[in-house]
């Protein structure tokens, strides 16, 4: 049986600390409900923070990221896929998802978003978390309503909107 891959996207470098919080416990819930994480592999922000949760209790991360070498890369990823793609790899990530979680963000955010919505794939956004993907929140990214993206509070309950999506 396929095991589900949910996306955890979002803040890079300024990440705030209650957002790097939320990603850790993302990544915690994820590897606890025995599904596999995926991102773009790197240390810092959100994927650094939900690779780590992961990590912590013993899941699976697989990251897809947009260098040709492992200097960036977090040391708690099981999976490094490197590309040398830069944002190009947001499409791969948005593909292979079953489900892409979002927490905060800017314009590469709103990409991956963007490529999610595009494949028709469910997206939560994390209540409260800023970026540009809020604006969005319960609603439509535009006039072919593909997926209304959804909003939660905890990461449990991301990951259920996520999961009785499919």
């Amino acid at each position: 049986m396929k095991k589900i891959l949910i996306a955890v996207v979002g803040h890079g470098d300024n990440a705030k600390k209650i957002h790097l919080k939320m990603a850790y416990k993302l990544g915690k819930e994820i590897a606890k409900k025995d599904h596999i994480l995926l991102c773009g592999g790197r240390i810092e922000g959100i994927m650094g923070a939900a690779i780590k949760g992961c990590s912590d209790a013993g899941g699976i991360s697989v990251g897809i990221l947009p260098d040709s070498d492992l200097s960036k890369t977090s040391k708690h990823l099981k999976i490094p896929i490197l590309t040398g793609m830069g944002f190009a790899r947001n499409q791969i990530i948005s593909l292979s998802c079953d489900g892409m979680i979002v927490v905060g963000g800017g314009v590469g955010t709103l990409t991956e978003v963007a490529y999610a919505y595009a494949y028709g794939k469910p997206i939560v956004f994390m209540k409260d978390s800023g970026g540009l993907v809020e604006q969005f929140s319960n609603k439509y990214m535009d006039e072919k309503e593909r997926v209304k993206i959804l909003e939660a509070s905890t990461p449990e309950e991301a990951i259920n909107l996520i999961k009785n999506s499919k």
